[in-house]
């Protein structure tokens, strides 16, 4: 089954300087596996291409489901240089939240808590 990442998953987005970082947790652990062989650099930085990245990185953190981007030169410049409103690239991990990834399983928990 094919789902967004923003239906098995949270992402944070943060910056320093002109370098973006994204922490992306999946919410089931079952799900770490199929994120961590679809989600690679290459595809972060193809969703990222109108932003130019210089350098994408992915840092695996397996015992936590996450992941961790770093993504260089997609700021504009940074929070002090760019006239962006979006300075410190928060609402960017939407960007990330945007990519499709195919699930195996079909028993998905409801992101609403009950």
């Amino acid at each position: 089954m094919k789902l967004s990442l923003h239906e098995i998953a949270n992402a944070r987005a943060g910056d320093k300087g002109n370098r973006l970082n994204i922490a992306l947790v999946c919410r089931d652990r079952a799900h770490y596996a199929a994120v961590a062989s679809q989600i690679t650099p290459s595809r972060v930085a193809q969703a990222f291409v109108p932003r130019r990245p210089t350098k994408v990185v992915r840092y695996d953190l397996p015992k936590l489901a996450a992941f961790n981007f770093v993504l260089d030169d997609v700021l504009e410049g940074g929070v002090n240089s760019s006239l962006g409103l979006d300075g410190h690239g928060k609402s960017l991990s939407f960007l990330l939240l945007n990519l499709t990834v195919d699930i195996a399983d079909t028993k998905m928990r409801p992101h609403a808590a009950e």
